[in-house]
């Protein structure tokens, strides 16, 4: 058990989470046994309360989070890492033996290099029938196609397997048994160093460093796999030093060879398109000889004593890993640890879906204000001047409707004021005054457009919209316009609007508009044109004018369509608004993100995605609020 207190955290919130869902599904089956009600299937009302099966939910996804993000298993099992690194370094020393031979794969590498080799013969000498040189070269181009046939047939006989060959073989093999042996013995290695176990224990944890995981040996297991790869590597290369090649082989690849020479030089062609042929045949028949010349291809059963001593230390391995195999498979889903040429590094889930705790103090750490990301703070305050904030409402030209001219400097340098000057001042927030705080940071800017975006689109679309669905000249008018820009993608506007109004806020305010404003005119009209027929008779019937069934029928009867269109258009705005800030922008959720991807910060991309997703639960619960409130009617009649 990890005892660090982030350790601890995690891992009583992992119990308690498991707890607390066991707990919601009795109490969830306890209440569905007693629970009296006669709502009717379909009723709405069987859909209110039970916030226990939100609590399940919300306890379900950190749970899944917790564990495939082996958060919970860097938790409980903290050694387990630096113990599976060693083992990975064993494996990675293993695969240049294992490679050759069908235990992830289903033939003998010999076997693929040969089937490869012999249908590019084929192609070649299919080709060969439609090549314009002259009779002596296609009987020399045929003499050594034949030549490398021959080649891979003396390759894959026994026969011609030299002493040397077969002596080198035995030797790996015998190699790979004696590491089999000394992994399965409990004094392996004799001697570890007193201060090899103290550097390695002197590491920083799983995690808790800029390395991610450590990779030199710290317990006892791990020092009995660290030797074990290091031997295994010193095989590896020796065995990668194997070649098939004897006597026949090299008189064969001399005679090809020589061949290819003597056709490269002839210069019997017909003309430039013949010989380009001709070189590009000449030269595929280079490269597969280049491939047989590297004597990789053995016969079939020669390599069987190396491939028997692979699965003996492929089982010795697992043996020795003991609980630490179950560990890996059970803690640490859809991956495993690899070793790489300097550490060890987590792959599967556990490498892109970071950890919890590491995501909570990455935004711990941007959340504080004096660091913040890329010196901007995610949401905070400054104070400002209230003049200030008071000349963003006033426009600059109200001082120039006040009658008479502004000041000008007299002859000692004084510049006098008037009111003119007074009135520009207070209009430009230029004077003294007490200070405010106000709101900034990266989420605030986004919040402000999405607002500001939707604010616009709201305002006007839903006048439009309903005008639309009451006249028959607004809907003819307006309607294409309005079809033919919706179904265009957002960002397809995006490159020309931030064009056009450059990368500050201008143009991502325009963007949410634009999303928000079709969403509004569509939602409005839908509304306004589902009013029951009835109700406006019984309206005229009542003596009502145009401006109350409006105002009294047709506005109330429209409220679900345009308060269900607010929240569509509030998700639609947020994925618009983040798309466009990671295309230009300085500030915004949308940035960090951003930033964060070319840097590939996985702690800080999923920590933008949770706070969006927040912001979102946040705007729908608002409006959830506001529909309850404002429509208390909704599926009432």
């Amino acid at each position: 058990m990890d005892t660090s207190p982030r350790g601890l955290i995690v891992g009583f919130l992992f119990i308690a989470l498991l707890a607390t869902l066991v707990w919601t599904y009795l109490h969830g089956r306890k209440i569905i046994a007693t629970e009296k009600t006669d709502a009717v299937f379909g009723n709405p009302e069987r859909a209110l309360g039970g916030y226990h099966w939100v609590i399940a939910g919300v306890s379900t996804v950190l749970l899944f989070w917790l564990f495939f993000s082996w958060d919970a298993a860097r938790s409980y099992f903290p050694r387990a890492a630096n113990e599976l690194c060693q083992v990975a370094k064993v494996t990675s020393a293993l695969n240049p033996i294992r490679s050759a031979f069908p235990i992830e794969t289903r033939l003998l590498r010999g076997t693929q290099l040969l089937a490869r080799d012999a249908r590019q013969l084929d192609d070649l000498e299919a080709q060969l029938e439609t090549l314009s040189v002259s009779d002596a070269d296609r009987a020399e181009l045929q003499n050594s196609v034949d030549t490398l046939r021959t080649m891979l047939v003396s390759m894959a006989s026994t026969d011609n397997l030299g002493d040397d060959t077969k002596a080198a073989i035995s030797d790996v093999a015998n190699q790979i048994k004696t590491v089999t042996a000394n992994l399965s013995s409990a004094n392996y290695p004799e001697n570890i160093d007193s201060a090899e176990m103290e550097a390695g224990l002197a590491q920083p944890g799983w995690g808790r460093g800029t390395t991610e995981i450590p990779s030199l040996p710290a317990s006892p297991r791990g020092f009995k796999f660290d030797a074990a790869a290091t031997e295994l590597q010193a095989i590896a290369q020796t065995f990668s030093g194997i070649r098939n090649t004897g006597p026949v082989f090299e008189s064969n690849l001399a005679a090809v060879q020589a061949q290819l020479d003597v056709i490269e030089e002839s210069p019997d062609v017909l003309d430039d398109e013949a010989l380009d042929a001709r070189d590009r045949f000449v030269k595929n028949l280079g490269k597969i000889a280049k491939r047989i010349d590297d004597g990789k291809l053995f016969p079939a059963q020669a390599l069987n004593p190396i491939e028997d001593a692979v699965i003996g230390i492929e089982q010795a391995k697992r043996d020795e890993q003991g609980g630490l195999l179950w560990i890996d498979r059970l803690a640490m889903p859809s991956g495993t640890i690899v070793a790489g040429n300097t550490a060890c590094s987590e792959q599967g889930s556990g490498r892109w879906l970071p950890k919890p705790s590491d995501t909570v103090a990455t935004l711990a750490r941007i959340a504080n204000p004096n660091i913040g990301y890329k010196n901007i703070p995610l949401l905070w305050y400054e104070m400002r001047p209230a003049g200030e904030l008071l000349a963003m409402i006033i426009p600059d030209w109200v001082a120039d409707l006040v009658p008479g001219d502004y000041p000008r400097h007299d002859e000692n340098g004084n510049v006098p004021d008037n009111f003119k000057s007074k009135v520009l001042n207070v209009a430009t927030g230029d004077y003294s005054t007490f200070n405010l705080p106000v709101p900034i940071g990266h989420i605030w800017d986004s919040v402000v457009r999405v607002v500001i975006g939707l604010f616009l689109g709201i305002l006007l679309g839903v006048p439009l919209g309903l005008f639309m669905g009451l006249s028959r000249f607004a809907k003819g008018f307006f309607d294409p316009m309005i079809e033919l820009y919706r179904p265009v993608p957002p960002l397809a506007w995006a490159p020309l609007i931030l064009t056009i109004f450059g990368i500050g806020d201008d143009g991502k305010i325009f963007l949410l508009f634009m999303v928000a404003f079709a969403i509004m005119v569509i939602s409005a009209r839908t509304g306004a044109t589902g009013t029951q027929l009835s109700k406006i008779h019984a309206a005229h019937s009542l003596g009502a004018s145009s401006r109350q069934i409006i105002r009294r029928v047709i506005l109330p009867n429209s409220l679900p369509e345009i308060l269900t269109g607010i929240r569509i258009a509030i998700g639609v705005c947020w994925g618009t608004l983040v798309a466009a800030e990671m295309l230009a922008g300085t500030t915004g959720i949308g940035f960090v993100e951003n930033v964060a991807r070319k840097q590939s910060d996985y702690e800080t991309i999923w920590m933008t995605i949770i706070l969006l997703g927040l912001l979102g639960l946040i705007f729908d619960l608002i409006m959830r609020w506001v529909i309850n409130r404002t429509i208390p009617w909704r599926g009432k009649g």
